[in-house]
């Protein structure tokens, strides 16, 4: 599995870097599509950094390839994470001024397209990891202060049909089949996070396999918040966790809202499996909202990569580390992701306020919990329902078949 990881990933970056080069060439003999041509690799090296950033995540320290040729992998030498988010950083400072200044879904060449503003919020990522505050509170706040994006009302349907090509949206994979009942479908796997056991309100929808189980130390926290809506969407109950909710916090047992239901809203009951007893809710489209003819789970669903709402929490974390920002205060930042989430307004913003915001906010789309309890050194956090974490479980392992060919990934 770890091998089939690194593969996928150091096989898109080599692609990406061939991408870059031919476009290179191209731009050589095309002198009035220069400019196109320097996005189209602005572009390219956008997702190339993205793949290197989640290997970096994943591992640790690793290999930066330079060029297409494969075989530069076994004489390139270990950079380490801090040199790989550097590098990331430096690559989007190229990337920006050559991308388009606008929304993803403003683009009518590519729906969806990678902008500027996707460039600045993977540059304020990298940056994260790095600790950089101001720098991060310097790139969120230009995307803050381009006020294009905005805050989708509706936080349920944002993660349905609605979602697709938000204006929440910094970057999202778009998929589609087409609104046809047969024929071409391009979607993601959604039958990973899909129910081994359910009752859909379209008969004819499929389930999946029942991965990613959202955790009871999630639900609690959220339950103690008097969360409502972020709940709901972020959490499908069955009757087994409910029942099991009861028992580990039997302050609930008589006082659950409404919505903790093993039916949705929209009519789809969660049956109990084998594996889980909650199942992830931003990866569930109801079934009455599939494509009439298709069956596969969440089929024509997007799938969101970064939000807005994770550049505001960004932006006020880097200002309660310290920053100095001028795209407004960590309040007003704070303070318009919970407004959306039904809650109340607070102030004086501490940095623990947002981790917390962000555990809420964020929760289940891609592990921003995780790496930001191990970049601040609280790892207490991550122990927690029988799972005990310690700081030298923060990397996985090189995978054996690359450390055979790749002797540099020894000397780490």
């Amino acid at each position: 599995m770890l091998d089939a990881d690194w593969q996928e990933l150091f096989g898109n970056i080599i692609t990406a870097n061939s991408a870059m080069e031919q476009i290179a060439l191209y731009k050589k003999n095309a002198p009035n599509g220069a400019p196109l041509a320097d996005q189209y690799i602005a572009e390219a090296q956008v997702m190339r950094c993205w793949w290197l950033f989640w290997a970096s995540r994943a591992w640790g320290s690793i290999l930066i390839p330079p060029s297409s040729d494969p075989s530069v992998m076994f004489t390139v030498k270990l950079s380490s994470k801090d040199s790989v988010m550097a590098y990331i950083s430096s690559r989007m400072d190229e990337a920006i001024p050559n991308l388009p200044d606008k929304r993803p879904n403003q683009r009518t060449d590519i729906p969806g397209g990678l902008t500027k503003y996707t460039a600045l919020a993977v540059k304020a990522l990298a940056n994260l990891e790095l600790k950089k505050y101001q720098v991060v509170a310097d790139a969120t706040g230009k995307i803050i202060q381009g006020g294009l994006f905005s805050l989708e009302p509706d936080f349920y349907n944002l993660f349905k049909l609605k979602g697709k090509l938000n204006s929440e949206n910094i970057w999202e994979l778009n998929f589609t089949d087409f609104g046809t009942p047969s024929g071409d479908s391009y979607n993601y796997l959604w039958d990973f996070f899909g129910p081994q056991s359910w009752t859909p309100k379209v008969s004819t929808a499929g389930g999946g396999w029942g991965f990613w189980e959202p955790s009871f130390k999630y639900v609690k926290f959220m339950l103690d918040r008097g969360e409502n809506v972020r709940l709901e969407t972020t959490v499908l109950f069955t009757q087994a966790g409910i029942d099991s909710l009861k028992k580990v916090a039997p302050q609930y047992a008589n006082s659950l809202p409404s919505f903790v239901s093993n039916t949705t809203r929209d009519g789809d009951t969660f049956n109990n499996g084998s594996r889980q007893v909650f199942y992830s809710g931003k990866m569930y489209l109801p079934s009455d909202m599939l494509t009439t003819g298709r069956t596969s789970y969440s089929s024509n669903k997007d799938f969101p990569i970064i939000r807005y709402s994770q550049i505001l929490l960004m932006y006020a974390e880097a200002l309660t580390q310290g920053a100095t920002g001028s795209a407004g205060t960590a309040d007003e930042a704070v303070n318009a992701v919970r407004l959306r989430a039904g809650l109340t307004s607070i102030s004086g913003v501490t940095n623990a306020q947002v981790m917390d915001e962000k555990f809420a906010e964020l929760a289940t789309e891609w592990g921003d919990r995780y790496y930001d309890m191990v970049r601040l050194g609280n790892t207490t956090a991550l122990s927690y329902d029988g799972r005990t974490f310690t700081s030298d479980k923060t990397f996985l392992p090189y995978p054996l078949a690359e450390t055979d060919v790749l002797p540099q990934l020894l000397t780490k």
